[in-house]
């Protein structure tokens, strides 16, 4: 019979686990006595129990790293650092993407077992903030390799890579089936000050606050919430600076599908002046609708700025000048308004062949003081 020998500082023998303790396996490797695999020597990433990684009856390459009499000590994460060198530096290479079991949050980031310790920094991790990073112990993320180092011992990952080279290719189909003009929903991820970010079809396009509504914005949260669906026109694609504009306001029907049947030329309604400039005054006749009162026809008097005689949120009642429902334009005038009142008042005195004239300036004579201010 052939005496078992004791192997050799440095082989690698492949053994089995014969039994899992606390703080180490028992492995038999046909020798004359069986072989210790301390926990610290199973992973290159800390871990809690052997059974996190082995099990009765699993057949695993080890090297032998001490022989002490009867003793044999064992190291599994010496075999796969060997094997694991060389296969990150060919994922490097080809920026393959792979899969890896987050084992634990450090300071600055996340650990990974690659065969070797793997490090996900913390600006790595995700293209968004992320706030607590132990969420991500025990996860399963894709990661590329960004830095290989085996004089320092380190494996740089990125799973933000990822996430980028996903967002390229979803910009990319998206870009392929997204034409100008075409009406979709889309879900709000984020808002700023001048607007809100709309996911569609896995990019995101802007809708400025301009074209939130018909009314007027002054900030988006108004109007909409992160996670809202939203139904949005697609105004403009551009491929070179990778940004799309979208629309809600062009998928809602607005304050001139609504024209009210009145606001006719010739037709003296009221208003609100909304705001003030130096060449006249915007009053809304409508809700949405707001028409121009050129400075000039603004008093009959002449006036060199319309806040001479005009506030914001001021009622006034103004003739409609001319209504232009293509263009959206409306042209109004108070002091014709004026006119137009003052002549209806004078009408419901002036009966035909009234002879008592006398008695009308006495009637009329505010009217026609306040006119001529």
């Amino acid at each position: 019979m052939v005496e078992k020998v004791m192997p050799e500082v440095g082989e690698i023998i492949s053994c089995v686990v014969e039994q899992i303790e606390d703080k180490q396996a028992i492995v038999g490797f046909g020798g004359k006595t069986d072989g210790i695999l301390p926990i610290k020597e199973i992973s290159n990433v800390h871990i809690e129990n052997v059974n996190e990684v082995l099990e009765v009856g699993q057949e695993v390459e080890l090297k032998v790293i001490k022989v002490e009499e009867d003793t044999v000590v064992f190291s599994k994460r010496a075999v796969d650092a060997v094997k694991a060198w060389d296969t990150l530096e060919k994922k490097l290479a080809n920026k393959e993407v792979f899969e890896v079991i987050i084992t634990e949050q450090v300071n600055g980031g996340l650990i990974a077992d690659v065969g070797v310790r793997g490090f996900i920094p913390a600006s790595l991790v995700s293209k968004k903030f992320v706030e607590d990073l132990s969420a991500f112990k025990g996860q399963s993320l894709e990661v590329v390799v960004e830095e290989v180092d085996r004089e320092k011992n380190r494996v740089i990952l990125s799973h933000k890579a990822v996430e980028q080279l996903n967002e390229a290719e979803n910009r990319r189909q998206a870009y392929s089936s997204i034409q100008v003009g075409q009406i979709v929903e889309g879900k709000v991820e984020r808002l700023t000050n001048f607007g809100a970010f709309v996911n569609i079809g896995g990019v995101d396009g802007l809708v400025h606050v301009s074209q939130m509504s018909h009314n007027r914005v002054s900030k988006p949260e108004e109007v909409v919430s992160v996670g809202e669906t939203v139904k949005v026109q697609v105004l403009s694609i551009d491929t070179d600076t990778n940004r799309i504009a979208l629309s809600m306001k062009a998928t809602q029907p607005g304050p001139w599908d609504k024209l009210d049947a009145k606001l006719t030329n010739g037709a003296v309604v009221e208003g609100k002046v909304k705001r003030l400039t130096n060449f006249g005054a915007f009053v809304e006749v409508q809700e949405g609708i707001e028409g121009l009162v050129h400075v000039s026809h603004i008093a009959d008097k002449h006036i060199k700025n319309p806040n001479e005689v005009l506030s914001v949120g001021q009622e006034v009642k103004v003739k409609v000048l001319e209504v232009n429902t293509a263009e959206k334009r409306l042209s109004l005038s108070i002091k014709e308004a004026q006119e137009a009142e003052l002549q209806e008042d004078i009408s419901k005195y002036i009966q035909p062949n009234d002879s008592q004239g006398f008695q009308l300036s006495e009637l009329l004579g505010d009217k026609l003081n306040k006119f001529k201010k």
